[in-house]
């Protein structure tokens, strides 16, 4: 395993992030445990969730398994490096959502007793709140984190200008603000490459890629077509995805054909190769598919391999952070 630093702290953390949005509604619970397991197995320490996972409003099924998990022992809790976000509904009434302080430190509190640990490792706000300012956030967040309950901070689907808006205000509170940013990027889908990107590097913030794969596009999804299987990448948002792209997706499978490698592999070792990311996140529903995403890790991908993946998907614009992107 590969390990790098979260952002700018001294944390280290494994190159892929296991995510758990599976475990629960795709994956049973023995399952889930075993690829946890399998995960430490191979030396991968870091964990993402939600509290929403599970999708049962107020549940938060996917922390409650990872809870269970964690009270077998052996080291578990110990050896992993725990993300979970807050910001989604938990309840019908209007403060179980957003990121008010009441919000933030109940939702802090819930997730703690439903992981069954005393500290989340990184406390991530699954969204931008437009409707809170940032000095109540982050005085909810110096509270957890004075408690001890919270250690590092991070932001999901935040764009450019708000990361500078919560540095800039936790830097008037010689805070530590936010350690990294979880946004949607693989090579499909490239915006983040504007200005959340630069903006994260500026700040010191590691990049953490969700979907890195566009929803198993990016993962051969038309050879395993001609097999029989990718059910999940012939529905709902990646069906059209399949639809607009299938030039460009049929032209990469055989690119990746050429270099020996598979697709998802691919996918994964570009993103790694790309400035800022950390980890990109990887959701396997067995412990067989979290052993096939660590084969990324021994991929490395030349110039030449970088251009051509440029060329099957352009970047926005001219390429690069903006405004040269648009402009001259």
């Amino acid at each position: 395993m590969e390990y790098t630093n979260l952002g700018r702290t001294g944390l280290t953390v494994s190159r892929l992030c296991l995510g758990t949005m599976n475990f629960g509604p795709q994956t049973s619970e023995p399952d889930s445990f075993a690829i946890m397991d399998r995960a430490l197995e191979r030396g991968v320490n870091f964990f993402d969730t939600a509290d929403v996972y599970g999708w049962q409003t107020g549940e938060g099924v996917t922390e409650q398994i990872i809870g269970r998990w964690f009270a077998q022992g052996g080291g578990r809790r110990e050896k992993v490096v725990l993300a979970t976000k807050v910001y989604g509904k938990m309840g019908d009434w209007p403060n179980e959502q957003g990121l008010s302080a009441r919000h933030i430190v109940r939702a802090c509190e819930d997730s703690l007793r439903r992981l069954q640990t005393d500290t989340i490792d990184l406390y991530q706000m699954h969204h931008v709140s437009r409707s809170t300012p940032w000095e109540e956030i982050w005085q909810a967040m110096e509270t957890l984190v004075a408690q001890g309950k919270v250690l590092y901070v991070g932001s999901s689907n935040f764009a450019g200008w708000h990361l500078g808006q919560a540095q800039a205000a936790a830097q008037q509170r010689n805070f530590l603000g936010l350690v990294s940013e979880q946004c949607i990027y693989n090579l499909m889908t490239r915006h983040v490459e504007l200005e959340v990107v630069p903006a994260a590097q500026h700040y010191g913030l590691g990049i953490i890629p969700w979907s890195p794969l566009h929803g198993g596009l990016l993962a051969g999804v038309l050879r395993k077509m001609e097999q029989g299987g990718a059910a999940r990448s012939t529905s709902g948002r990646a069906a059209e995805g399949l639809t607009e792209n299938r030039a460009a997706i049929e032209a990469y499978e055989s690119f990746c054909a050429e270099l020996g490698h598979d697709p998802a592999d691919v996918g994964l070792a570009w993103l790694l190769a790309r400035p800022g990311v950390t980890a990109p996140i990887i959701g396997p529903r067995t412990a067989e598919q979290l052993d096939a995403s660590l084969g990324a890790l021994d991929v490395r991908l030349d110039e030449k391999a970088l251009s051509r993946l440029d060329e099957l998907f352009p970047p926005v614009g001219k390429g690069g952070p903006g405004p040269e992107a648009w402009a001259w």
